[in-house]
């Protein structure tokens, strides 16, 4: 037997080629759009994938099922709850893959989403334990999957959940030894306990994982759905776009060069100028109205937080890494990238074509919040983060909500931005920026360089807080008191 997994830490997702050595036949299951290293690996082994299987109409990333039956003739399997627009082989409950003396088997554990499937391996059609269980979306190391994406096109939280109980429970009765092959791992908006290990077994989940342990179906809710992170705006886009269809990604074919001027153009007439250069580049000069992602980063999942993927869009990256950029937006269905502006560097060192940002740090903010004229302190970390704790006074704002919310936001006072390391409010702070806040900086280092602050430095930013709310209040009493202040 082949089994290999693929990893790919941007999007904390894993996809799995499966094979006969005997025969040559293989299967993928779950793979990303630029399929050149199953069909790499594949040959390498002499194998010939015949079939790819979708664990389940994925949301976090535009899944290459298509791609895959276009450059090799496979069939394309989706569990029998599933309903493409495109021709497809559904997969019943218990229904059998022969590769040879390898054989997969269909394990049905709807819940993540309705049509999701899980799928055993078997090393020997003969042996008495699976060797593995590809589990997809359902069950993760350390947790299992979220049963709330699908809320906004018709499917509750509730319904799947009850589902997902069920699941988990028919996966805790296969042997203690079958190995679990997760489709994702830290990281990842699919669920919100993940564990870094990218793999381990079903007795380990048994003992391990709290939500694989008996318990009632009111308590399993409450539990999975409780604390999940925001999703990020593309999901919905994604899980439709896997159930109609897609254009094919050809990876061969070059993103455009722009000059200057074209990009002037484009944006002009709505590109959106997506600047992957990292945070210190873009605050040093960028072209006004940028986005700004970093590509060292979950470059991925946070463009498409801030950036709708039916949007045209512009890069300006790395220099010699825009093949990279094309193909990272691609695996998340963000095909619309009309170019690349070319050098750069040439063009954002000429006087007065850029824009600078400021960024602040933590000792900074300090004495902002200690002075008269308190920033809007904006945190874009998850809910589930602010156990750490907050700087305070903050407004929390989860990223993936603040292209939404962004009236919530003060546009009188200068906004500082904080996430927990910095790459998100950089983001924020540049998404602030193009939707017209006058005065926005983000806090370098993030709340963990405001946690390091000496003590003294933070006590006085919340007596500060303290009184700025007292006053709030007091001026709801009596409205000319902030005048006599």
């Amino acid at each position: 037997m082949i089994l290999t997994q693929y990893y790919l830490e941007c999007l904390s997702r894993a996809s799995y080629l499966v094979g006969d050595e005997t025969t040559g036949r293989a299967v993928v299951v779950d793979p990303r759009r630029d399929v050149g290293e199953y069909l790499a690996d594949a040959a390498a082994h002499g194998l010939t994938i015949v079939g790819v299987i979708d664990t389940h109409f994925h949301a976090d990333f535009l899944a290459g099922h298509l791609e895959l039956a276009e450059r090799t003739g496979a069939w394309i399997g989706f569990g029998d709850e599933a309903r493409p627009e495109f021709p497809a082989r559904l997969l019943a409950d218990g229904e059998r893959i022969e590769l040879g003396d390898v054989v997969l088997e269909v394990m049905a554990t709807p819940g993540h989403t309705p049509e999701s499937i899980s799928v055993l391996v078997w090393e020997h059609a003969g042996d008495a334990v699976p060797h593995s269980v590809l589990t997809g979306d359902t069950l993760f190391v350390g947790d299992v999957g979220r049963p709330d994406l699908l809320a906004s096109i018709g499917v509750t939280a509730d319904e799947l959940g009850r589902r997902l109980h069920a699941s988990v429970a028919r996966l805790m009765e296969l042997p203690d030894a079958v190995r679990v092959l997760p489709g994702h791992g830290a990281g990842s908006a699919c669920g919100k306990n993940l564990s870094t290990e990218r793999a381990s077994t079903i007795g380990d989940q048994r003992r391990d994982n709290p939500a694989c342990r008996p318990t009632d179906v009111e308590d399993f809710l409450a539990m999975v759905t409780a604390g999940q992170p925001a999703a990020p705006g593309y999901f919905v886009h994604d899980a439709i776009a896997n159930r109609r269809g897609h254009g094919l990604f050809d990876p061969a074919r070059p993103a455009r060069p722009l000059a200057v001027a074209e990009v002037d153009d484009l944006a002009g007439r709505g590109a959106v100028l997506l600047d992957a250069r990292d945070a210190d580049a873009f605050a040093a000069g960028h072209l006004p109205g940028s986005l700004s992602v970093p590509l060292d980063g979950r470059f991925a999942e946070t463009a498409g937080t801030v950036v709708d993927p039916d949007r045209d869009i512009v890069v300006v990256a790395p220099q010699d890494r825009e093949e990279e950029v094309v193909t990272r937006l691609a695996r998340i269905g963000a095909d619309r990238v009309l170019g690349y502006l070319r050098d750069p560097d040439a063009v954002l060192a000429e006087p007065g074509r850029t824009q600078r940002s400021e960024r602040v740090d933590a000792a900074a903010l300090a004495e902002m919040l200690a002075g008269p004229d308190r920033p809007e302190v904006l945190d874009v970390r998850n809910r589930g983060e602010l156990a750490a704790g907050a700087v305070p006074g903050a407004r929390q704002i989860p990223l993936a909500e603040l292209p939404r919310r962004l009236d919530e936001v003060a546009r009188d006072r200068t906004v500082v931005v904080h996430c927990a390391g910095g790459y998100r409010s950089g983001v924020a702070a540049s998404l602030l920026r193009r939707a017209g806040f006058a005065d926005v900086r983000d806090l370098a280092g993030g709340y963990a360089a405001w946690a390091a602050l000496p003590e003294e430095r933070r006590r006085r930013a919340d007596v500060a807080a303290h009184l700025h709310h007292e006053l709030a209040v007091a001026a709801d009493w009596h409205p000319d008191l902030p005048a006599r202040r």
